[in-house]
């Protein structure tokens, strides 16, 4: 563990409601998702022989085209495994890649065995989740799109170039675009006991663009259905974010970027995006630094337009890497050098 700070610590944190919702996002803020997922678990282990059966039993009783969608989303996620090996052989030969040519050619050749996969096992991997959510959302009458992309994580596609290894899903309701990534939502890959972990998160479903875009950029730049769009680079070099973010909709604004630089005794500031009315709290800060991490439990304020502090000052120089947790749930993450 990192030696305890002997002087105090002026780390400042702000947490701010700053960025604009998109409008589509708010339209269900409010929707009961409780009947469609209720049937999306009349149905476990369903075969895909026949998709237009599949979709007509999972939507025929749902009155809107949202709850339609949740319980094919839902259905999905929870009875889809991501398939370790494939998803080895394609991680590493899609960072072998450099050019879009290259990579279509790859995904036609790779996706033959995904989809025989798919369809016999019901494993796949994130294109094969993409291809599964499109032609049901189709049978169901609802258009979708498969968009292909970059997709970020602690340990692919920060900083340096860009490397396209991901796929998920635009979906129109209502007349409105939103984005969703049933991969992710349907559990995680352990690189160390190399195998998929299964796990539902709906966190990933209708995501707000604003944030979705902290961790998929698509090679096509309209499907970031942004006004504003953010440039490859900046999405390289932003902050790290994590699943958490997207369970308390919360949208780092201020460092930029991942790494920040810093001084000895001199306060830094950060500011976050925060939607909602959940309560701010059980915030911890953990920072590590040479192997060695120190967990510290700020004193949390905020003012009447949504803003959250946290004071604290580095007191020792280095790189640290900084994580701020909600309820011990990992949120962001930076690179801190202080000189």
């Amino acid at each position: 563990m990192e030696k305890q700070f002997k002087t105090p610590l002026l780390f400042l944190i702000i947490i701010a409601y700053s960025f604009t919702l998109s409008a589509q996002v708010q339209d269900f803020s409010e929707a009961d998702f409780s009947k469609a997922d209720s049937i999306a678990a009349l149905y476990p282990q369903h075969s895909l022989q026949d998709l237009p059966l599949l979709a007509d039993k999972l939507t025929r009783t749902l009155p809107t085209e949202v709850e339609k969608f949740r319980s094919i989303y839902s259905w999905i996620c929870t009875n889809i495994d991501n398939d370790y090996g494939l998803y080895v052989e394609n991680k590493r030969v899609r960072e072998k890649l450099k050019d879009i040519k290259a990579l279509d050619a790859w995904n036609r050749k790779f996706g033959k065995r995904v989809f025989h996969t798919l369809m016999t096992d019901r494993k796949t991997v994130c294109s094969g989740y993409a291809y599964l959510v499109k032609e049901l959302a189709l049978h169901a009458g609802l258009n979708c799109e498969v968009i292909d992309g970059y997709g970020r994580t602690a340990h692919a596609n920060v900083r340096g170039q860009a490397t396209a290894n991901h796929t998920w899903n635009a979906i129109q309701l209502d007349g409105h675009w939103f984005l969703c990534d049933a991969t992710w939502s349907s559990g995680s890959i352990d690189a160390t006991l190399k195998r998929f972990i299964k796990k539902y998160d709906d966190s990933y479903f209708l995501a707000d663009p604003s944030l979705f875009v902290r961790s998929h950029y698509p090679l096509d730049s309209s499907w970031l259905l942004l006004g504003e769009k953010p440039t490859i680079q900046a999405f390289l070099n932003g902050p790290l974010i994590y699943r958490g973010a997207f369970r308390y909709n919360i949208n780092p604004q201020f460092p930029e970027t991942f790494d920040v630089a810093g001084k000895k005794g001199e306060p830094i500031s950060f500011r976050f995006a925060k939607q909602g009315n959940d309560k701010f709290e059980n915030v911890t800060l953990q920072f590590i630094r040479a192997g060695q991490s120190n967990v510290v439990v700020p004193t949390v304020s905020h003012s009447d337009d949504g803003v959250y502090n946290i004071d604290h000052v580095f007191a020792s120089k280095g790189t640290h890497i900084v994580h701020l947790l909600l309820n011990d749930e990992y949120i962001v993450s930076y690179s801190v050098k202080i000189e």
